[in-house]
This record gives structure tokens, C-alpha cells and sequence, in this order.
């Protein structure tokens, strides 16, 4: 029960002094109402209970977004290629963990096709030939290493990736290859390599006859064997190839090969396989690639892994019934496993590519191999697709994203705008006015960039930066100093970082003359002390202190972990020889730390989880420390890797753990909290879905039950300690969060994603009034975030867009300008429309029949007026400033009010409203209330809300005040609004005229009088426009004439429109010559609309037909 369990597991903290009362009194409501409920009979206390509940859900905070922000200027790991085989425009992109990735227009703009599906990395993406419509994508990455994705099977899309079905092999988790027959679409074959982390699942050869409705296993064990790769015959589809693959990681080591590995061809079409051994090597072989010559189908080429990192390449000239070794070429660096796929050009015989760190190639069938041009390009390359219609072109995947070369390898254009960059972690500093975002990067450096710019265009690429080098791991930053941060390589290479220069010092703690070497994690953790700025913490298998920002080290533990000898641990089922396929050297150490926390309550109170299992304790800076064996917490396995610790930033007594068993297939998600400094734990899982391991944890800095966790799938929230938690999806792919950061003076949450880049929600705290009661409200309007106010600067131009730059040039959003407001509808508003359709969806829904509502219902749906919610903004004497319109669903929702008046323009009766404002309020206290107009009744909600407005800078030059210069803003709109209205006034009195000539035609008067009043007026009336507009004969070729009053206010706008200096002498002087030449046209105009009306009369007593804009006519003349 939502409202029972927080006030038993989680009694509410009340702190008046920084909750608003509303808020405070909400906790204090939610006291009581759990009393209630207690003695409430058990069925109104089951119906509250449901009602709470479903509130809390992904819907009800959907509208809650957050602001992707990439960025794109180093992309991310790509695993296929696909080019429509009609349409050399048209990509398909897998992306190691960022899901499916379509582009039109050859790389100029992209969308995400992958986004709503279970899985976010992929490993193979496949056109079908003969309905290039049909797309099939395999889930789970294709690649053995440490940090990889898995999927759920293989989807199919019949309409070109706009919408996709799970078509099965749900339990392959890595799916590296997909095939359609090129002339039965009917036909597929799967490579799956099955479950890298445990044994089992779908692993093997599976092939489809009915377009992935069923699926047989033809190939590769139910253990340790799946199939990595498979090459088909052009000529006869029924001849295929497949590499079965023997592979098994641990959260300890790694082994890459065995005896199932090796080449198997079938002659009926997947059906039924035979070995291929001829010529190949009898030792263990690791991954392999095969591909077959385009030119002389029956020549095989293979890449084969072999023990110990080496290989070769061989090929054979009979289909494989032999093979004969080429060179001992294989892939290196991070290991085979990380690549060896095998290309041969469809352009040229023999021309082979090997997918490498540094792309091989070979000219000559794979005697001898070259590295290819990587200049001004990203290494790690995983993926080759070809055009057929050009021999010079390639486009190549690596780990960091795309690039082209349309001189075979000479050149490279790199595809600047895909965004899916993966981050290990994150860190913020508290750079003023807009804080800093960095992140330690899968071999794409560590990051830097702003949480926001002030610019018009957002946040570029050009923004970012680089601050260190090779794979990125944890940053930290120092509180208080931002021209200080920390960054590590990967394996503990810490560095730290003068800002200001850019200079990098590395300060990885190192042993002394009779120590062994330190055992650091791929990505070990740093801490900076909550204590003293100039203090941080790091690991290796013992945690290290310096006081002094790394110029000096202590250790303050022994060996806190296990200490094994990893050789002496099963892998793949059980204990292995050495002469096995062993390679440790493609993954972190083992036996090591893995997080720290210090209590920011009480110094020296340091945690610390390690990768084996255990948790340590020190109460005493690191004298004294106690281990906990983590199989000792409810229901978690012995083997758990820490994740994350996270001390309690409100009782020195409370601790979090995160852990994951993942790297013994356990996907479940395990979150601990416990209140005697680690001694005893309790589950704080709740409701997190199975399959969802998590990674980290946050918590708010006001509200104590206020929590964010980061998952394999999301991120989600809580607001009762880990009782229930809620993902949120607003704006959010499917994807993996690796860490979470809170800038607490803005109250950002920003989430460093593993395969899309950063992502921001902007000042979360209406979360912590968040409570049954308040779900409960008809409407909640959250304290606002005080508002900077700028005129935001051209970049690219002075409009928002990307200014000329081409459609391809990458932005990010910044957050809303203004002020924002966060509300919560209950329920919603409807019209009797809507309400009736719903109605009747459930009855046809239900089986029931639909009548009809009856002429009067049908009507009045027709004469209603939708419903709002509408926003008053007033200043601190009550004026009103801005009414700003909201969305009326239920659930939260945020709208923006952009600190300026509203338009002065004149409204005419066939302009719809475009939402333009007028210019910048000043700044200042503003009040904001929240209301519903509903059929003309308007009714206040929830409680207002109190704002400031705050000047973001000061410029170069001392202008006017604030004040003066809102104060000649107003002005100038008053003149705007009254240079429209004249003009507007003036074309209408014109057509009028015009109107009267016509109707002067079909009057039964003689002429004379009329004719001669009409004409005069026409004339007086283009006299006032000349002095309005300026001559008309003029302005027909482009001349110029006398300074208009349009003329004077465009100049003193653009004066101070974009600025906030304020008016110069000169736009004084402009806006007092257009108000004295208003003035005048004004009278002018009046003057003669009292002539027209009075010859409106005679006309119509003349006989004359009605003009539009007279008063109505009556039968009698009167």
C-alpha cells in the first residue's frame, strides 16, 4: 500500500525552512491520511491504495522530458551497414548500443527507428532484396568484449523500419548476422552467437521458412557454441557457409575459443552442415569471418583466431573442401573478438578488408595486408558496406561512428550528426551561470561540454571538447573550483586537469619498491571528499588517499579483495587447462574495487565495493575496516559485482548499494539500503522489472525518499525510498544509463546514457512534492525555477535553426527560454465530444451498442468551446503581464513563458494567432497562477507560485537601468500597437472606399454628389498612406522615399530589440518623431471614418446595396 509503506518503511522528513508550506503540508497530510487508513475497512483502504498506485506510473510523468543533448562530435561504436539495394541514398545503421539509425539522404539528416522497441544494441541489420521494404535486425552486440549490450531476438520491418515485430530468438541476447534468400523472401538464416555471459539460450544456426514465424536449429550446441558468421553463395543459395564460434566471459576472465569453433558449409540450404577441416588448424580456434569472392564464387576466404591473440588468413579454391594458409594475419589490439569480420570487394578480385583497430587489407587474396589510411578518421573498425555503382566508395563503422571515402581510403568524411557516443560516467562542476558536463567515454576519450549555452542555435558540436585521452572513464570535478577536474584512461590511468590551460598531469597512485603491481578496475573509481575539496579517494585492490589532489598518495587499506588467481576459476562450466584459449588481456583486472562513498555526515566513514563480492567499511579514515560478503544480503548471489555505493546525504548511519550479477547471466536488478552502516540490508528494489540490471543511484539532496536509479533500460525515480519506482520516459529512448549526477543548485538530473549521449531533466524538484495526496488534487502547480534573463546571442544567425550551415549540422536544445512552469492535471479536461467518443469506444470495446445522443447533445458538442489551462504571469504590483496556454491531458505537463509581453501587432479578423511575443519584461519578483477555462467559467487552481527573474550578465558598456529599459520597451510596443492599428484601420477604410464605388454603381440616385464625395475620399485617404507608407509610385520599383513611421519604429527595434543596453539618443529621438506622426495620422483617420460613415447613410438611403462593416439596414431606411 503506496501510502502505508511510506510512512512505515519511510516516515516523512519535514523541513519548513526549505519546502515550500504547501509542500510541507502535503508530508504532513500524508501522516494523517495514513493513520486513516489504518482503521479504514480494508476495501476503501485496497480502492486508495489502486488509485495511488496507478498514478504513479511512466504516463502519469511522461510529459516531464529531458533534453538530449548528445553530442555527436565523436559518435559512437557502429556494428552493421546496410544500403538499399535501389537506392544508394537510403542507410540502415546498427549501433552497438543505440539501437537502429535510418538516413534518406545519405547522411545528411537521421532519424532513430529503433527507439520504442525492448532492446537498444544491435549487431546486424539486413535488407531484403526482393522487397527492400522488409528490414531484419538482429539484437546484442556482435563482439565478445566487457561492456556489451544484449538483445532479445531478431525483428522484422515491413515498411521500411517505421514499425517493428519481435520475430523470435528471444534468449540469443547476441545476434552477429542475418540473411534473406535473394529470391524467396520467405527464406532466412540467423547467426546467433548465443549468451556471452552464461550458457544456453538460443546459440547456433537457425533458419526460418516462413518469413521468421518458426525457427529450426540446424547448427552449434545447446552449451557454448553459437554461429558468428555466414556467407552465401550468389549463384546457388542453397551452398551456404557459417563460422560456429566457442566463447565464454566472466566477470574474471575471458575465453575465447575451443573445440566447437570452426567452418561448416551446407549444400541444402542450411538444412543439414558438415565440417570443414581440410587444411585448417587442428588447435583451438577463436572467432573467425568468412567471406567468398564475388568474382569467383567458389574461392572462401577466412580469418581464424587462434590461441594466445595470433591467427591467419586462408583461403581455399573449392568451396572449402580445402584450405591452404595465406599469412598469419589476424586482428589485434582489445583482442579478435572484438572484430575479425572479412570482407572481399565486389569490385575487385581478391581485394580482402579486416575489420582491425587498424583496417587491414589486402590486395592478393590475403598473403599480405596493409593498414589502411586511418588519418583524420577513428580507429575500431567493425563494419564495411560497398557501393556498387562506384569501386572508390566505402562506408566504414568503427567505435567512433561513420565515415565515408569516395577515394578508396585516401580521404574520409566524417557523419557528424549521429549522437550515440557511450558513456561509462558522468560528473557536473559548478561553473556559473551554466555548468559543465563531462564524461568518460567507451574509447571515445573523456568529454567536456556545456548543460547549456546562451545562444539562440543550442548546443553544437564546436561546444565539446576533449580533456583526455584514449577510453574515459569516472571524471569528478572539485566543488567551489571548476578549473580543476579529475579524468582517467582506462585501468586506473588517473589525471588531473588545469582547466585554464588544459594541461594534464597523471597522478595514478603507483606501488612502492617490494609491492606487487596494483590491481585497478577498467574503470576504477575516484571520490572527491565531501570534507576538503582538495582531498580525493581512489582504488585499486586497496583505497588510496591524497590530500593534496593526487601529488601525494597514501594507502589507507591492505588488499580488500579476494585476491584470487583467476586462472584457478571455472569458466565455461568448470576449471581449464592453460593450454585453453585464454586472454585476460582483453579485460579489466579482477579482484578489484569498483566504488567508494564517504559519508558527507562523518569523516572517515569511507565504503568501498569491490568486483568479488565484498563490501568494506571503515568508521576511521582507513585504520580499521570491516568486509561484508555480499551473498549475505536478501537474495543476492555470492558473485554480485558493486556497482555503486552511495552514502546517505541526510543520516550518517544509511548506506545504498547497487550490484549486478549480470557476468554470470543474472540479469535481475539489486538495489540495498541499509541504517547501521552496512551491518544489516533490505531490498529497496520495489518494482524495477526483471531483466533491468541497474548500475547506479542518486539521491536528492532535500528529500531524502527522493531517488534516481540508472539502468540497463531507463532511468526511474522514487519518492518513497525505493517502495515503488517510476521510469521515465518522457523524450527518453530505450537505452542504457551506466551513471546519474545531480547538479543541486540548478536541481538538474543529468544521465550519461551508453549509446545516445547525455541526457538532461531539467530542475526535477516539483519531484519532491510529489505524494498520494497530491496525486490526488484536481491540479498541482510546482514551485518555478528562477529565470535568467538575457537576450540570447547569435551563433549561426540571429533566428534559432542552423543558420546556413545545411541540414546536416548537429545541435542539441537548450532548455526553454524563460521561466518554466511544471503542473499536474488529475484528470484532464475533455469536451462533451471527446467524452462521448470515449464512451463509446468502451461500449464498442464491451460489445455493447452505440446510440444515438439525441440534436440538442450533438449541438451543443458543436458550440463548445475547447477547454484550457491557461497560465497568469503578474508582476509584483499585480499587473498582468503574460497569459500562457498549457496542455489540458492529465498527468505532468511543462509550458514556457518567454519573459516577454505579449505581441503588439494588431489582430485581424481572418489571422489566427501565431504566438509571437512582444519584448523582455524587466526583471524582478513575478507571481504565476494556474487556472481552467471551461465553457467560458474560469477557475483558479492549485496555489500560486512566486519567481524572480534574474539578469543572467552585465554587458561590456554601462547602460540604462533595468527599469528605463523595460520602461521605453513598453513604449515601444505602445507605438507598435498603435502604428498596426492605424495601418490596419487604414487598408480596411481603403477597401471600404473601394466598396462604396461599387455599391455607388448598383445605387438608384442620380450622379453627382456621391461620386464626387467618394472620390475625395479615396483621395484623402491615399494621401494618408503616402504620409503613412510613403508614395505609393514609389514604392512600386523600390524607390526610396520619406522616412514612414514604419520605417522609424524598425529602427529603434532593431536597436533595442536584440540588446538590453538600452535606447540610445538617436531611438529616442525616432520613437518621439513616429509618436508625434501617429498622433496626426491618427486624427486624420478618425476624421475621415466619420466622413465614410456618414457616406455609408447615403448611399444606403440612396438606394444602395449593403457594404460589409455597415451597420445593418433596416426595410424601411430607418
Amino acid at each position: 500500500m503506496f501510502a502505508i509503506r511510506l510512512l512505515i518503511e519511510n516516515p516523512p522528513v519535514i523541513r519548513q525552512s526549505i519546502l515550500p508550506l504547501s509542500f510541507t503540508m502535503n508530508k504532513i497530510s500524508l501522516l494523517l491520511i495514513a493513520a486513516i487508513l489504518l482503521v479504514l475497512p480494508v476495501s476503501v483502504v485496497s480502492a486508495q491504495e489502486r488509485d495511488a498506485e496507478e498514478k504513479m506510473s511512466a504516463e502519469t510523468f511522461d510529459g516531464l522530458k529531458l533534453r538530449n543533448i548528445g553530442p555527436g562530435f565523436m559518435s559512437g561504436r557502429i556494428s552493421d551497414i546496410a544500403i538499399h539495394p535501389e537506392d544508394d541514398s537510403i542507410w540502415y545503421v546498427a549501433v552497438a548500443s543505440g539501437g537502429v539509425w535510418k538516413t534518406d539522404n545519405a547522411g545528411t539528416t537521421w532519424t532513430p527507428v529503433f527507439d520504442e522497441e525492448t532492446s537498444y544494441s544491435t549487431g546486424s541489420v539486413t535488407i531484403d532484396s526482393s522487397n527492400p521494404h522488409v528490414v531484419w535486425v538482429g539484437t546484442g552486440e556482435n563482439v565478445g568484449g566487457r561492456h556489451m549490450g544484449y538483445g532479445d531476438g531478431v525483428y522484422r520491418s515491413d515498411d521500411g523500419g517505421a514499425t517493428w515485430t519481435n520475430m523470435g530468438l528471444k534468449n540469443s541476447e547476441h545476434v552477429s548476422t542475418i540473411i534473406v534468400h535473394p529470391t524467396n523472401s520467405d527464406v532466412i538464416w540467423v547467426a546467433a552467437q548465443g549468451p556471452l555471459w552464461t550458457s544456453g539460450g538460443d546459440r547456433g544456426l537457425y533458419k526460418s521458412s516462413d518469413g521468421g514465424q518458426s525457427w529450426q536449429k540446424t547448427l552449434g550446441d545447446d552449451e557454448w557454441v553459437g554461429v558468428t558468421d555466414i556467407a552465401i553463395d550468389p549463384r546457388d543459395p542453397d551452398v551456404l557457409y557459417a563460422a560456429t564460434w566457442q566463447r565464454h566471459r566472466t566477470v574474471a576472465a575471458y575465453m575465447g575459443g575451443g573445440p566447437g569453433s570452426g567452418i561448416h558449409r551446407s549444400t541444402d540450404g542450411g538444412d543439414t552442415w558438415g565440417e570443414l577441416t581440410l587444411g585448417l588448424p587442428e588447435s583451438n580456434m577463436g572467432k573467425i569471418g568468412i567471406a567468398i569472392s564475388p568474382q569467383r564464387p567458389d574461392i572462401i576466404y577466412a580469418a581464424i583466431e587462434l590461441d594466445r591473440k595470433t591467427g591467419g588468413v586462408y583461403r581455399s579454391t573449392d568451396r572449402g573442401s580445402s584450405w591452404t594458409k595465406m599469412s598469419d594475419t589476424v586482428s589485434g589490439a582489445t583482442g579478435p573478438h572484438y572484430y575479425q569480420e572479412l570482407y572481399a570487394s565486389p569490385h575487385q578480385f581478391e581485394r580482402l578488408y579486416l575489420m582491425d583497430a587498424n583496417l587491414q587489407i589486402s590486395d592478393d587474396g590475403g598473403k599480405n595486408f596493409f593498414r589502411m589510411n586511418e588519418r583524420d578518421k577513428h580507429g575500431d573498425n567493425h563494419a564495411i558496406a560497398f557501393r556498387m555503382d562506384d569501386p572508390d566508395y566505402l562506408l566504414v563503422g568503427s567505435d567512433g561512428g561513420l565515415y565515408e571515402s569516395f577515394d578508396l581510403t585516401k580521404s574520409w568524411r566524417f557523419i557528424e550528426n549521429l549522437p550515440v557516443t557511450q558513456y561509462y560516467k558522468v560528473a557536473l562542476d559548478d561553473t556559473e551561470p551554466f555548468y559543465n558536463i563531462f564524461g568518460g567515454t567507451q574509447d571515445n576519450s573523456t568529454q567536456g561540454g556545456p548543460s547549456r549555452t546562451d545562444n539562440v542555435q543550442g548546443i553544437q558540436n564546436s561546444d565539446w571538447r576533449i580533456v583526455l585521452n584514449w577510453d574515459g572513464h569516472q571524471p569528478a570535478t572539485e566543488p567551489g573550483n571548476p578549473d580543476i577536474m579529475y579524468a582517467e584512461r582506462q585501468e586506473g590511468a588517473l589525471s588531473r586537469i588545469d582547466m585554464i590551460t588544459g594541461e594534464v598531469v597523471d597522478i595514478q597512485p603507483q606501488p612502492g619498491a617490494d609491492e606487487d603491481y596494483e590491481r585497478f578496475n577498467w574503470d576504477s573509481p575516484i571520490l572527491v571528499s565531501p570534507h576538503q575539496a582538495s582531498r580525493i579517494y581512489f582504488a585499486s585492490q586497496r583505497v588510496w588517499r591524497s590530500d593534496n589532489r593526487g601529488d601525494n598518495w597514501t594507502a589507507i587499506s591492505g588488499d580488500l579483495t579476494r585476491n584470487q588467481d583467476r586462472f584457478t576459476l571455472p569458466i565455461m562450466g568448470s576449471t581449464q587447462s592453460w593450454d585453453n584459449a585464454w586472454d585476460v588481456g582483453a579485460m579489466s583486472n579482477y579482484n578489484t574495487i569498483t566504488s567508494l562513498a564517504e559519508s558527507p555526515l562523518q569523516e572517515g566513514l569511507i565504503y568501498a565495493g569491490t568486483d568479488d563480492g565484498l563490501i568494506q567499511v571503515t568508521e576511521d579514515g582507513g585504520a580499521n575496516w570491516r568486509a561484508l560478503e555480499v551473498g549475505s544480503l536478501p537474495g543476492l548471489p555470492a558473485t554480485a559485482f558493486v556497482n555503486d555505493i552511495k552514502a546517505d546525504l541526510h543520516d550518517a548511519n544509511t548506506v545504498y548499494a547497487v550490484l549486478d550479477n549480470h557476468k554470470y547471466g543474472d540479469y535481475t536488478p539489486y538495489l540495498f539500503k541499509s541504517t547501521d552502516r552496512g551491518r544489516n540490508w533490505r531490498s529497496i528494489r520495489g518494482n524495477l522489472p526483471d531483466r533491468t540490471l541497474a548500475w547506479r543511484l542518486v539521491q536528492d539532496h532535500v528529500d531524502a525518499d527522493l531517488m534516481f536509479a540508472a539502468t540497463e533500460f531507463g532511468i526511474y525515480f522514487t519518492v518513497d525510498g525505493g517502495g515503488t519506482w517510476v521510469k521515465l520516459t518522457g523524450g527518453m529512448p530505450t537505452i542504457s544509463f551506466r551513471d546519474l549526477g545531480i547538479q543541486k543548485r540548478e536541481n538538474d538530473l543529468v544521465g550519461a546514457s551508453f549509446g545516445r549521449g547525455f541526457f538532461v531533466l531539467d530542475d526535477y524538484s516539483a519531484l519532491r512534492g510529489v505524494s498520494a495526496t497530491q496525486l490526488e488534487e484536481e491540479a498541482t502547480l510546482f514551485p518555478t525555477r528562477n529565470a535568467w534573463w538575457y537576450v540570447p546571442r547569435p551563433m549561426l544567425s540571429f533566428g534559432a535553426g542552423r543558420g546556413s550551415q545545411g541540414s546536416s549540422h548537429y545541435l542539441a536544445p537548450n532548455p526553454p527560454f524563460g521561466a518554466v512552469f511544471t503542473y499536474y492535471l488529475r484528470d484532464g479536461l475533455m469536451t462533451r465530444e471527446e467524452v462521448r467518443q470515449k464512451a463509446e469506444k468502451e461500449a464498442v470495446e464491451a460489445g455493447r451498442s452505440v446510440e444515438f445522443p439525441g440534436w440538442a447533445a450533438v449541438e451543443a458538442e458543436r458550440r463548445e468551446s475547447d477547454p484550457t489551462i491557461f497560465f497568469t504571469v503578474t508582476d509584483a504590483d499585480g499587473n498582468v503581464v503574460r497569459r500562457v496556454e498549457g496542455e489540458v491531458t492529465s498527468g505532468f505537463h511543462r509550458v514556457a513563458w518567454d519573459l516577454k509581453f505579449p505581441s503588439p501587432q494588431a489582430v485581424g479578423l481572418t489571422v489566427t494567432d501565431t504566438g509571437t511575443s512582444g519584448m523582455l519584461a524587466a526583471p524582478g519578483t513575478y507571481i504565476v497562477t494556474m487556472s481552467k477555462g471551461v465553457n467560458g467559467e474560469v477557475t483558479k487552481l492549485s496555489s500560486p507560485q512566486t519567481f524572480e527573474v534574474v539578469p543572467l550578465r552585465a554587458g561590456a558598456l554601462e547602460g540604462s537601468s533595468h527599469e528605463e529599459v523595460a520602461a521605453f520597451w513598453r513604449m515601444l510596443e505602445t507605438a507598435t500597437r498603435a502604428a498596426s492599428a492605424v495601418q490596419s484601420t487604414l487598408s480596411k477604410a481603403l477597401q471600404t472606399v473601394d466598396a462604396m464605388q461599387v455599391a455607388l454603381g448598383r445605387a438608384t440616385a442620380a450622379p453627382g454628389d456621391l461620386d464626387s464625395r467618394i472620390h475625395q475620399a479615396k483621395q484623402d485617404l491615399l494621401e494618408l498612406d503616402s504620409g503613412l507608407n510613403g508614395l505609393g509610385s514609389k514604392r512600386q520599383p523600390g524607390e526610396k522615399t520619406r522616412p514612414t513611421v514604419g520605417n522609424r519604429l524598425s529602427a529603434v527595434e532593431r536597436g533595442v530589440g536584440n540588446s538590453t543596453y538600452g535606447p540610445t539618443a538617436t531611438h529616442e529621438q525616432q520613437l518621439q518623431i513616429a509618436h508625434n506622426q501617429l498622433t496626426g495620422y491618427r486624427t486624420t483617420l478618425e476624421e475621415l471614418l466619420e466622413r465614410l460613415s456618414g457616406l455609408s447613410r447615403d448611399l444606403i438611403a440612396a438606394g444602395a446595396p449593403w457594404i460589409e462593416g455597415d451597420a445593418l439596414p433596416w426595410g424601411d431606411n430607418r
